[in-house]
């Protein structure tokens, strides 16, 4: 969904290479950089890469397929489900209380330790980097609490210590929401999800199970293993304008 935003694929190790390549010279994949241990062993190197998306995601504006989706949500009752973590649905105007981030927000912070189960926004943060090594310059984000070094509130790979936070309230409303649905009237738009981490693609088929109204949407791995619904080999942006457009004729 992002990639149409101008936002880097890191699908794949050269996918993610391109986009930095420092990371290249330091043979670190984006599961290897993405892991909480290094901001206990390395935290400067683990703000460096996180810093860098925090500013790029900041500066990115959500492309008009984002749009297609909010006029659909005016029209029909719609909850956004993502592993996404750049706060892009909120820039495009959905209501915070409709969209549950399952692998947690950019945008908020915790402790690295964690000393609590809090989490606090990021909105003030600014992290220098020196993109030729990406490196972090100090003084790091820190817990107000403890004074430990602070994190991003995502989910990596390996987390032990990702605090769920609000993010798990928004799961159980989510939940709560999907059973007083009219399962056989239950149409799921799934984007970009991929099965290297199948977390939204599973929730998906699960959704759609009862009324087989599944739209998988996806360059790469458009495929339904179950066969019921529709499979589009092809770009968020561009698909979601055609379906809108068909939806208006």
């Amino acid at each position: 969904m992002g990639v149409d935003s101008g936002l880097p694929d890191f699908r794949g190790p050269e996918g993610f290479w391109r986009a930095y390549p420092p990371y290249r010279r330091l043979g670190l994949r984006f599961e290897e950089i993405a892991d909480p241990e290094h901001f206990h062993a390395d935290p400067e190197l683990a703000w460096g890469f996180y810093g860098h998306r925090l500013a790029l995601y900041r500066g990115t504006v959500p492309h008009a397929g984002y749009a297609v989706l909010r006029r659909w949500a005016d029209r029909w009752p719609t909850r956004v489900f993502t592993s996404n973590v750049d706060g892009a649905f909120q820039a495009a105007g959905f209501d915070d209380e409709t969209v549950v981030e399952c692998h947690g927000a950019i945008g908020m912070l915790q402790c690295t330790r964690p000393c609590h189960d809090g989490t606090w926004s990021a909105v003030d943060v600014d992290v220098a980097i020196d993109e030729a090594t990406m490196r972090a310059r100090p003084p790091l984000p820190a817990c107000p609490r403890c004074g430990a070094v602070a994190r991003p509130n995502i989910l990596m790979f390996g987390d032990g210590f990702w605090v769920p936070g609000h993010h798990a309230e928004r799961m159980a409303a989510h939940r709560e929401w999907l059973r007083a649905q009219d399962a056989q009237g239950l149409v799921v738009v799934e984007l970009g999800a991929g099965t290297a981490v199948p977390t939204v693609r599973r929730h998906a088929e699960l959704a759609s199970a009862a009324s087989g109204a599944l739209i998988r949407i996806n360059v790469r791995e458009p495929g339904i293993r179950h066969g019921r619904g529709v499979s589009l080999a092809s770009g968020a942006r561009a698909t979601l304008e055609a379906i809108d457009a068909a939806l208006a004729a």
